[in-house]
C-alpha cells in the first residue's frame, strides 16, 4: 500500500468521519484492543482506512504518532486474533509520522467479530450489529430478490404490454428507440428483463418498477404501496383505503401528489388575505415516501409500505430494521436495495447520496412543524411528521428531538447550533432566549449534543455539535 500525499490530503478534508475512515490521534500509544475492535467495525462496514497521528476533529491536522513502533509485529497479531489480514503503512507526512491501517471489507454473507461480539460503528462509538443488520449480512449470499423472476415466458409485445417502457425513457429524458429492439437492449442492460429460451423473462426490479399494474405480477401485487386516511386522531374510522397500482417509478409522481391531495390543510393569514396551505411540506412527503419505497426489506412477506394520514400527523412506514440507528439518518446513508436506489436516483425520484433527510428537517423547520419522529419497531421502520403545535403544547421531548435536529442540519451545513438559532428555529424572541437554554441543557443532558468548544465559557455565544461530530 503506497499512499500518495494528495490523496491523504482528501482523507483529511472529508466533511466528517464515516464507516470507512476513522482518525486518531494515537501520538504515543494506542489500545490494542480497541484497535482490533476498530478493524473488525470497518470490515464490517466495508472496509476502510485507520489513521494514527491526525486529530479527528474538523479542521484536521497531523500530530504524529509514535504507536506501532513495530508493524509487522501487530500485523501478525491483527491476523491471529481477528483471522484476517490488515496491511499497516508507514506514511511519512511533511508535519509527521502517520499510521495507516488498510482494513480490507468483509467476504460477502459473512460477517466478523470480536470475542463473539459482531460489531458496527455508531458516531465514535463500536457497538454491537443489529439482528436485522446481521440478517441481512447472511441473506447476501442468497439470491437477489430483485434480480429474481416476476414473470417468465413473455413476449416482447407481453414487455410492451405489462411495463411502461414509455415511462422509462420519458423519466430518462431519452427519446424512445425507433425499433423495439432497442427498448429490449435497454431494459436487458438495466436488469429489468433477460432472455431465456427463446422468450422473456421480467425481473422483480421490472416490475416493481414499470408495471401498469401490480397485479399481472402474482407475487407483487402486496408491494404496492397503501395509503389510508384516518377521520380523526385514532384508527377506529377509516375514510379511504387505496393499494397503489402502477410500479414505483412510472406511479411515484401520481403517489405523491394523491397523498398531498388528501393531506388536512391549514389556513394562515397573511398580508390581509388568507391562504389555504397543506399541513405538511410537498418536498418532506416525497422524500420520506421515496426513502420507504428503497429502504424496504423485500425479503418481508404479506406487507408493504404504507402512508397512514390522520387529523394531526402522517405516518410512512416501510418493511424491515434500518443498517443505520435513526440518529444517524442525517448524515449517514446505506441502502438496503443499491440496484434500486441507483435507478432511482437516475430516474431522478431520489438522491442516493443521503441528503433527503436533510431536506426533510429543513423544511419542516421552514413550516414550524415539530420534529419528525423515526421509530424502529420489530418488523417496519416508521417516519412521523406531525401537524403544527404551539410551543406550550409541545412537550419536552418534542423540543429535545427538535434541538438534536436542528443541531445535526447546521451540523451537516458546515455551521454550529447557537441558543440564537435555536431561538429562530422556533420562532421565539430573543426575551425567551431562557428557554432556548433550557432545551440545549435537556438536550445536553441526553448526550444528544455537546459544546463544539468545551473550554467556552459563554453561555449566550455557545456552540453546539451532534454528540457523533
Amino acid at each position: 500500500m503506497n499512499t500518495t500525499l494528495p490523496e491523504f490530503e482528501r482523507w483529511l478534508s472529508a466533511s466528517a468521519e464515516h464507516e470507512r475512515l476513522e482518525f486518531k490521534e494515537a501520538k504515543n500509544q494506542v489500545d490494542t484492543t480497541k484497535l482490533f475492535k476498530y478493524c473488525v467495525a470497518l470490515a464490517n462496514e466495508g472496509g476502510g482506512k485507520l489513521i494514527l497521528g491526525v486529530t479527528n476533529s474538523i479542521p484536521r491536522k497531523v500530530v504524529g504518532s509514535q504507536a506501532i513502533t513495530n508493524p509487522l509485529d501487530i500485523q501478525g497479531k491483527i491476523l491471529q486474533k481477528l483471522n484476517f489480514r490488515v496491511d499497516i503503512e508507514d506514511f511519512k507526512h511533511p508535519n509527521g509520522r502517520v499510521v495507516i491501517f488498510h482494513v480490507p471489507s468483509r467476504p460477502r454473507g459473512t460477517a466478523y467479530q470480536l470475542e463473539g461480539t459482531y460489531l458496527m460503528r455508531s458516531g465514535e462509538e463500536l457497538v454491537p450489529m443489529t439482528e436485522d443488520r446481521l440478517r441481512a449480512i447472511f441473506d447476501e449470499g442468497k439470491p437477489d430478490w430483485l434480480l429474481e423472476t416476476a414473470r417468465s415466458g413473455v413476449t416482447s409485445d407481453d414487455i410492451v404490454k405489462f411495463l411502461d417502457t414509455q415511462g422509462y425513457f420519458d423519466l430518462l429524458k431519452l427519446p424512445y428507440p425507433a425499433q423495439r429492439e432497442g427498448v429490449l437492449e435497454k431494459f436487458t442492460a438495466e436488469k429489468l428483463i433477460r432472455p431465456k429460451n427463446n422468450l422473456w423473462e421480467i425481473t422483480n426490479l421490472g416490475a416493481i418498477l414499470f408495471a401498469k399494474d401490480l397485479r399481472e405480477f402474482d407475487n407483487l401485487s402486496r408491494k404496492s404501496a397503501r395509503v389510508i386516511v384516518y377521520e380523526e386522531k385514532n384508527k377506529i374510522k377509516t375514510r379511504l383505503d387505496k393499494p397503489g397500482v402502477k410500479g414505483y417509478a412510472v406511479g411515484f409522481e401520481a403517489l405523491v401528489d394523491f397523498i398531498n391531495g388528501q393531506l388536512p390543510s391549514n389556513e394562515v393569514v397573511g398580508k390581509a388575505l388568507r391562504e389555504t396551505v397543506k399541513m405538511f411540506p410537498e418536498v418532506a412527503v416525497r422524500e420520506l415516501v421515496a426513502n420507504a419505497l428503497i429502504h424496504q426489506d423485500f425479503n418481508e412477506t404479506g406487507t408493504s409500505v404504507v402512508i397512514e394520514i390522520y387529523q394531526d400527523r402522517i405516518e410512512i412506514s416501510n418493511p424491515g430494521k434500518p443498517f443505520i440507528p435513526p440518529e444517524r439518518f442525517i448524515d449517514e446513508y446505506q441502502s438496503r436495495n443499491e440496484r434500486l436506489a441507483d435507478l432511482m436516483r437516475r430516474l431522478g425520484i431520489c438522491e442516493e447520496k443521503g441528503s433527503g433527510i436533510d431536506k426533510v428537517i429543513q423544511s419542516v423547520e421552514v413550516y414550524q412543524l415539530p420534529a419528525p419522529d423515526f421509530r424502529v419497531g420489530e418488523k417496519h421502520t416508521t417516519a412521523v411528521m406531525f401537524g403544527h403545535k404551539e410551543w406550550d403544547r409541545m412537550e419536552s421531548r418534542d423540543k429535545i428531538r427538535a434541538c438534536y435536529q436542528h443541531c445535526c442540519l447546521r451540523y451537516v451545513m458546515n455551521e454550529k447550533m447557537t441558543n440564537q438559532s435555536l431561538r429562530n428555529r422556533f420562532k421565539l424572541s430573543e426575551d425567551k432566549s431562557d428557554y432556548a437554554s433550557r432545551i440545549i441543557r435537556d438536550t445536553l443532558e441526553a448526550k444528544l449534543i455537546r459544546l463544539d468548544d468545551p473550554a467556552s465559557t459563554s453561555k449566550r455565544y455557545a456552540k453546539y455539535v451532534p454528540f457523533w461530530a
